[in-house]
């Protein structure tokens, strides 16, 4: 079994006084070569990031930017946000966007499972691997050329001695053909998030 770290909520002080709503907010902190995207962090800051051909994939406070299920033998991680513009580029747009990856997990049957995801790499390749975008409603399955998925830390925070969340922070990236077979790639992404029992499901199979 993998080892995974847990956070002591003395260090989550300095972002949220462990207020329960404010841990569910999303903070921005901008990277330092691109300050479209939020920095990589371990905090669980409830952000993400890519790039998106010109334009940006990013969560917002409009909307959970992370939830993930768990059934019949596969996980979906679901990140939900908007596709920008970039208003340094000369004009500003946003649509809904959501990315979901379903791949193949051990058993999952509540959010604290989720430690087993730290180090773990997922080739989005993988013919048992799916890759679905949906913008503004109208959903695609991509088919990916390249791609990984890296969970590169997950972390039982727990507050006041009580398992509150699981924090997922790594990085994504996939290159693929769109519905006119041009090439489009989704870049430098990453994200730092956190589940808890709200966020996670695993739905009893039936």
């Amino acid at each position: 079994m993998k080892k995974y770290g847990c956070i002591l909520a003395s260090l989550f002080l300095m972002l949220s006084a462990c207020n329960e709503n404010e841990l569910d907010k999303t903070i921005f902190i901008p990277d330092s070569d691109d300050s479209n995207l939020p920095a990589y962090t371990e905090w669980g800051y409830n952000s993400f990031g890519a790039q998106y051909e010109r334009l940006y994939f990013v969560a917002t406070n409009a909307v959970v930017p992370c939830k993930i299920t768990y059934r019949n033998g596969f996980l979906n991680f679901h990140l939900i946000g908007n596709a920008v513009g970039s208003p340094g580029m000369g004009y500003y747009s946003a649509e809904d966007m959501m990315l979901t990856f379903t791949f193949p997990s051990s058993p999952m049957n509540d959010y604290k499972d989720l430690v087993a995801l730290d180090n773990t790499v997922i080739d989005l390749t993988s013919e048992a691997c799916i890759l679905k975008m949906e913008k503004d409603g109208k959903g695609t399955t991509i088919v990916p050329l390249e791609g990984r998925l890296f969970f590169k830390r997950a972390q039982l925070l727990r507050i006041d001695g009580e398992e509150n969340r699981v924090i997922l922070s790594g990085y994504f990236d996939v290159k693929f053909l769109n519905s006119n077979n041009w090439p489009e790639a989704i870049s430098n992404g990453r994200f730092d998030v956190g589940i808890n029992k709200d966020f996670y499901q695993s739905p009893p199979v039936l």
